[in-house]
């Protein structure tokens, strides 16, 4: 399905279509184990030539979807452009790259050193941003721009430096369903590649190395297994590990800063999607569109939950610790 666009998306709205085939030749990139990576080139031509020209548009409070990947960022970010103000990337991966060189934590374009937590954006880079988001909204003819990008959970101070008004939408998932379609999809579409091995854990893990290197030693019941963690082979497990890191990040954010991010369980996106998308409409200060709302209905269903399954006995703990924190706030809200 190229750019997540159906017959139902085409349907229901065809003019959204520029939008999500701009973004999806012209923005995002190709990242590793995706197809059309010779496209990546051209990408990073025009965006040297967009960081040259003057900012085509102001890029006013920018909405950032958070969260782990398999947790349904992307059908989140599928819903809300259809909103008729909405542009929206789906992991431009490219796009972050062409603004800061050391963010590619998978190894999709460049080897070269990479940090899970960025620092406070500088004046140059700040500037590099705004143009190629500006450029963005102007080529799409859209309002607001929507970015799903995870590894973006660990970079709020970053994200806040070059984007002072930006909000964030936190998505939560349970974890034995997050860790599963981990696992499935690093089944599928891992390969190996002139002898390297490309999976969800990037090129020869290199993800996963910078995640136990980076992060983990902030996590207290996590350190002292370092060694144990580097060693991990069965990929439900090292998902569970991304899982619990992200997810207790997200809580932070939602619980420090309430007034610009939201959290939303995916399975209350999924069990009630009309007063979800209304509240999530809200939160990202779009205008009432009944077409969106209508294609949230349409869209958005339960899903079937998948069993637990074990985990090392060093993750038990931290991993049903999450889990409860997640639960506690499914049931406040």
């Amino acid at each position: 399905m190229v750019a997540q666009i159906d017959s139902t998306y085409i349907r229901m709205r065809p003019t959204r279509l520029w939008s999500r085939l701009l973004s999806y030749v012209l923005f995002e990139g190709r990242p590793l184990t995706t197809r059309g990576r010779w496209i990546n080139p051209l990408v990073f031509a025009h965006f040297a030539i967009e960081k040259r020209l003057p900012q085509m548009k102001a890029v006013k409070a920018p909405v950032f979807i958070l969260g782990t990947g398999r947790s349904g960022t992307t059908i989140l970010g599928v819903l809300l452009s259809m909103h008729r103000d909405v542009g929206f990337l789906n992991e431009p991966k490219a796009l972050w790259h062409a603004v800061h060189g050391g963010e590619d934590l998978v190894g999709s374009y460049t080897r070269d050193a990479a940090q899970y937590r960025l620092p406070e954006a500088d004046a140059k880079t700040r500037r590099n941003a705004h143009r190629l988001f500006g450029a963005y909204l102007r080529v799409t003819f859209n309002r607001q721009v929507i970015d799903k990008y995870q590894a973006l959970t660990f970079r709020i101070p970053f994200i806040k430096s070059i984007f002072p008004d930006a909000r964030f939408i936190f998505l939560s998932r349970n974890g034995w369903d997050t860790c599963s379609s981990i696992e499935r999809w690093s089944q599928i579409h891992g390969q190996t590649v002139d002898g390297e091995v490309h999976d969800w854990w990037g090129a020869d893990r290199r993800k996963w190395h910078l995640l136990i290197e980076q992060i983990i030693p902030e996590h207290p019941d996590l350190a002292p297994h370092k060694d144990a963690l580097l060693a991990l082979q069965d990929h439900r497990s090292m998902a569970a590990v991304e899982w619990i890191t992200t997810m207790r990040e997200g809580l932070q954010l939602t619980e420090r800063e309430p007034e610009r991010a939201l959290h939303v369980p995916y399975e209350s996106l999924c069990q009630s999607p009309a007063a979800t998308a209304r509240q999530l409409a809200k939160f990202a200060g779009l205008r009432d569109d009944k077409t969106f709302i209508d294609y949230a209905e349409i869209v958005l269903s339960p899903r079937p939950t998948c069993p637990p399954f074990p985990l090392p006995d060093y993750l038990e703990a931290p991993f049903h610790a999450t889990q409860a924190a997640l639960d506690s706030f499914a049931k406040e809200t």
